[in-house]
């Protein structure tokens, strides 16, 4: 049957409900807890007791007198068995009106059946939401991705192990803040539009104000505001929300994601390792993860790693210099400061467009292609050029490299921090470089931020910054394979 006849014929069912004097669509319906806990707890301390669940109907078998259904919570599966003797004919035929997908609540008693299986005896039942969709074909494994990312109430209504993904990653979140909390952090809140967009190289989306008559940028990063508050004395503090990015869409990229931040006075980077390693075992432990096993070909392992590699997520974790990686690449080192020499690693390399990009993106693709392809094991790549990062501070023995540090495992970034830039008049002097940056091209680079500058013109002491990309640390422990499986709805283009 086509769609829209089935929609035809449950709007018949339901207009037939209403002649019934029977409400399709109740306020309330009181409910025992979770159908697995009460139902056990029954069997277990009062087999005779009653019990009341309401659920959305998967399965309808009607044989005469009697039938089973299955219904299921926001938990599990449980079986009804009606008869038309309890429940008396005139309601028993009721449910030549009900349909996969709706919603039912019922009353009744438990037992076992013969084969053992925990059924629930109705002896009242009441609609509680009449569905005038049907559920895709095979909602047992529903399997067209699009779908899925479309219409994600069909996804976790169809595939139990979607649910239990956004249940972890609200397990991993939640146990990232009581960390945090627990060792003298505060989380605060940062603006989300800003009239100036700072923290990262990123493009940003741009919306206006009527009021003020004011263009305004959704934040690429928190980073100057939460900075802002290490001046004002609040030493240790946390954000973790929605970031805007006007970027390409990528199994690893959607242009809206959250991010962790983390700011704490008196630290550096190496107190942001301790920091980071710290926060990752932690929501490891709530993901009930201690080793990431590598299934099948997961794009986030690139060459020379084995199904049966086992990434150990509490063994040692590996401090790699970025120096140290380009000479074992085969890259003398000492060109990448060099405009003219990173041009012609481009043309070596067949990076695309090399000639027109700034020198960073070619940084960045060398990276990619040399580097990244060989961090399984959790790695902290260190002391990074000072020109990819204008908010960090620069190594007192060697001012061309900055004190910031990514953390990759298996192949990913999952991390980025550093030892805060605290000089006004060296950020300044940074800012306008950036500005400079843009001026040739460059729309990612970093605006000057005036504020900020007479911010830290009032003193920050020295101060340690940690990001963490949540979305990523999810795909992560939950070994999904892309961005849009650990977001519950990610961008997509129009259908037109």
């Amino acid at each position: 049957m086509s769609e829209e006849k089935l929609v035809i014929q449950r709007l018949e069912k339901l207009q037939r409900l209403k002649d019934c004097n029977i409400n399709p669509y109740p306020t309330k319906f009181r409910a025992d807890k979770s159908a697995p806990t009460t139902v056990e707890k029954i069997l277990n301390e009062l087999p005779a007791g009653n019990i009341s669940i309401g659920g959305r109907i998967l399965t309808i078998r009607k044989m005469g007198k009697a039938a089973f259904l299955t219904i299921k919570d926001s938990t599990e599966k449980i079986q009804l068995y009606v008869k038309q003797d309890i429940v008396g004919t005139e309601n028993y035929k009721l449910f030549d009106l009900f349909d996969i997908g709706d919603f039912i609540g019922v009353e009744g008693t438990v037992f076992k059946t013969k084969t053992g299986e925990t059924t629930i005896r109705v002896e009242k039942f009441q609609i509680l939401s009449k569905s005038l969709r049907g559920l895709p074909e095979k909602w047992h494994g529903l399997k067209d991705v699009e779908t899925r990312y479309r219409q994600r109430y069909l996804d976790l209504i169809s595939n139990d192990d979607v649910a239990e993904t956004f249940k972890k990653r609200a397990k991993i979140i939640s146990s990232i803040r009581n960390y945090l909390d627990g060792n003298g952090f505060i989380e605060v809140e940062t603006p989300m539009m800003q009239s100036i967009p700072g923290g990262a190289a990123a493009k940003p989306f741009i919306t206006h104000h009527n009021a003020l008559d004011i263009d305004l940028y959704l934040r690429i990063a928190p980073e100057l505001y939460l900075k802002r508050l290490i001046v004002g004395g609040l030493d240790r503090v946390y954000e973790m929300g929605r970031t805007f990015r006007n970027e390409g869409i990528s199994i690893r990229h959607n242009p809206e994601f959250t991010i962790l931040e983390v700011y704490q006075g008196y630290a550096d980077y190496n107190d942001m390792m301790v920091l980071c390693k710290n926060i990752i075992q932690e929501t490891a432990r709530s993901a009930g993860v201690t080793k990431i096993t590598e299934a099948n070909s997961s794009p986030r392992l690139q060459s020379g790693v084995s199904e049966a590699n086992k990434i150990d997520l509490f063994g040692d974790w590996k401090r790699l210099s970025i120096e140290t990686a380009f000479t074992e690449a085969g890259i003398n080192f000492a060109d990448i400061f060099s405009e003219d020499k990173l041009k012609k690693l481009g043309a070596e390399f067949e990076i695309e467009n090399y000639q027109n990009i700034p020198s960073r993106k070619i940084f960045d693709h060398l990276f990619d292609k040399l580097i990244k392809p060989k961090l399984t094991e959790p790695t902290f790549v260190v002391d990074w050029p000072k020109f990819l990062c204008p908010l960090a501070k620069s190594k007192p023995e060697r001012p061309e490299i900055a004190e910031r540090f990514e953390l990759y495992i298996a192949g990913e970034e999952l991390a980025n921090a550093y030892s805060e830039l605290n000089d006004p008049v060296e950020q300044k002097k940074r800012f306008e470089e950036q500005v400079k940056e843009r001026e040739k091209g460059d729309d990612e680079a970093e605006f000057l931020d005036d504020d900020y500058v007479k911010a830290l013109e009032y003193g920050m002491p020295p101060t340690g910054g940690l990001g963490i990309g949540i979305d990523r640390l999810v795909i992560l422990l939950t070994r999904q394979e892309s961005i849009k499986d650990v977001i519950l709805f990610p961008l997509l283009k129009p259908i037109k």
